[in-house]
């Protein structure tokens, strides 16, 4: 399909954005574009300032973003181009769209076993239930909650319920004999897992994603995004009903696995862009990983940090345990928990045991 002349040129302008290492989702181009419509834009600033607004440009690449900007639109001289053999991390939804966010590895101080090459392969998951997803199915209504700010009739509270209040008057030709109250309801915190699918995980994998099937169908809110040399999300695949079909189909979206580690560049993709970053936001957090990263560990705490300022709680569990590599041990002080991931049977309790921080 062809676009309009006059969104031609916006549409091109996100093309030249991620070429030069800006996250930028689809839908935020759409509302970009929208924007532009909904201003009437008399001048170009009118529309740098949508592109701002809407892109999500950091404050620290202002200058980059302007000379992007410019030429684009008034024909100036391309900054210098990102080099074409600079690794990147790829964004991937199930839907097939991809979304590139740049990577700075270095070389020096390698984690052990892990590695920056993306091998791209997939690998059949053969079906094998556990007692530790049976005991996440029942009780997956313990898992952490939060207030709501929607009410409900109650036995006890402050908040007095008038409209009750007025219908037991009718009844009673006017007479007031109690007072109804309401409550605040609850409901449960968005749990949002994030699963290290690269070469060092490779036996904690069919685990880990057999927990999310459960987790994902049984729980209010969950949302699942797996880690290696890109981010993919897997929540709708895992929405299916039989375990088998959900993991073959998650198995298909996730071509990085068995791959490379880039653990903190995954962790920013995540975070830059603006839907996936507002699922973690009040959420609980958990990372599966084994910690093992290339390179220093800069990208991980960064990407660590940020998270933490945005969730309720942030737990990364690690099937080695006593053994932390270096990247472990800097983000150590920025977790709720650093624990036991070794088996399901561990992660489960972990969850059900976060209820008690709620």
């Amino acid at each position: 399909m062809t676009l309009p002349a006059g969104i031609q040129p916006l549409a091109a302008f996100a093309p030249l954005l991620r070429a030069n290492g800006f996250a930028v989702a689809p839908d935020q181009v759409m509302g970009f574009i929208e924007g532009v419509g909904l201003l009437g834009p008399s001048n170009i600033t009118d529309i740098r300032r949508a592109a701002v607004a809407m892109l999500a440009i950091p404050q620290d690449r202002r200058a980059e973003f302007d000379a992007l900007f410019d030429a684009q639109f008034l024909g100036a001289a391309l900054p210098q181009a990102v080099p074409a053999d600079e690794e990147e991390v790829e964004a991937h939804e199930g839907t097939g769209e991809t979304e590139e966010i740049p990577a700075d590895p270095s070389d020096e101080d390698p984690g052990e076993e892990a590695t920056a090459t993306e091998r791209l392969g997939q690998r059949a998951l053969e079906d094998r239930p556990e007692e530790a997803l049976a005991l996440l199915r029942r009780q997956a209504t313990h898992l952490p909650r939060r207030r709501s700010y929607r009410l409900r009739a109650a036995k006890q509270g402050r908040t007095p319920d008038l409209r009750r209040t007025l219908r037991d008057a009718v009844r009673r030709d006017g007479e007031i004999m109690t007072l109804p109250v309401r409550r605040r309801r609850t409901r449960q915190r968005r749990i949002v897992l994030l699963i290290d699918v690269s070469g060092s995980m490779q036996e904690r994998t069919e685990g880990a994603l057999r927990l999310a099937h459960t987790l994902v169908r049984h729980a209010e809110r969950a949302e699942v995004f797996t880690l290696g040399t890109r981010l993919t999300r897997v929540t709708p695949a895992l929405r299916l009903q039989n375990p088998g079909r959900a993991l073959d189909r998650a198995s298909a979206l996730i071509a990085d696995i068995d791959g490379g580690t880039r653990i903190g560049e995954a962790m920013e993709a995540f975070l830059a862009i603006p839907r996936y970053a507002g699922f973690a936001r009040g959420a609980a957090v958990v990372v599966l990983s084994d910690g093992l990263e290339r390179g220093t560990p800069d990208a991980l705490i960064a990407a660590t940090r940020r998270l933490r300022r945005v969730a309720w709680r942030l737990d990364w569990l690690t099937p080695i345990p006593g053994a932390e590599p270096r990247g472990l041990t800097e983000i150590a002080p920025l977790l709720d928990t650093l624990g036991d991931g070794t088996t399901t049977e561990a992660t489960v309790r972990h969850l059900l045991s976060m209820a008690k921080a709620a």
